[in-house]
């Protein structure tokens, strides 16, 4: 990822708050027949490991051996910029339309498991995690459903683990404009509902 400078994301906090809240990530792979690419929700094990599942149909288990390179993708909000929100743009006319947002790329090493203890561990991870998160207390658990049930899905499912070598992030802000058009854009980003984006440019001022 091209990464100047002026808009490189060095707060290990923010990198971590992009991941849990945008977990949904591409994850990039390449095969014997060339590029390849999966949409799959990743949540944190450990300072140091991600983890999640794919379908047992998935091709991904078979064309990858374990401990092979992956590249993870995970974009946070993202929203156009209009030259007509610079206050400058009435002086010199010398702004063209941009684009701000925020993305983490991770570069590590992926690990499937086959046996269903660990399909088991994983699923039972991921769901607590996201249904804490959605619904609270409330939230579905696996012994909500037949255990028969559960057993049967777990089948379905190819659960990895994935070592993180590196992580590159980008907080691409309007930090490269003069304070007021920075401080017009964030209150743009406030406005059109982009509480995250508003949040960071804030964090930025101090």
């Amino acid at each position: 990822m091209y990464i100047p400078e002026l808009f490189e994301e060095c707060d290990p906090e923010e990198v971590k708050r992009i991941i849990n809240e945008h977990p949904l990530a591409t994850l990039a792979y390449t095969t014997e027949s060339g590029l390849q690419a999966q949409h799959v929700p990743l949540i944190f094990a450990g300072e140091n490991t991600l983890i999640g599942h794919v379908a047992a149909a998935s091709p991904i288990s078979s064309e990858l051996h374990n401990n092979s390179s992956v590249l993870l993708v995970f974009v946070g909000q993202e929203s156009y910029i209009s030259p007509n929100w610079y206050p400058t743009k009435a002086e010199h006319h010398r702004h063209v339309p941009t684009w701000n947002y925020q993305a983490v790329h991770v570069s590590g090493r992926i690990t499937f498991s086959r046996d269903s203890k660990s399909a088991l561990a994983v699923v039972g991870k991921l769901t607590k995690h996201f249904e804490s998160k959605t619904n609270g207390s409330s939230g579905w658990k696996m012994a909500d459903a037949p255990r028969e049930y559960i057993e049967s899905m777990l089948q379905e499912f190819v659960p990895f683990e994935i070592t993180i070598d590196r992580i590159e992030a980008k907080s691409k802000l309007s930090q490269n404009r003069e304070k007021v058009d920075f401080d017009s854009v964030q209150t743009q980003m406030e406005m059109r509902g982009q509480a995250e984006l508003a949040m960071r440019m804030q964090k930025l001022k101090s």
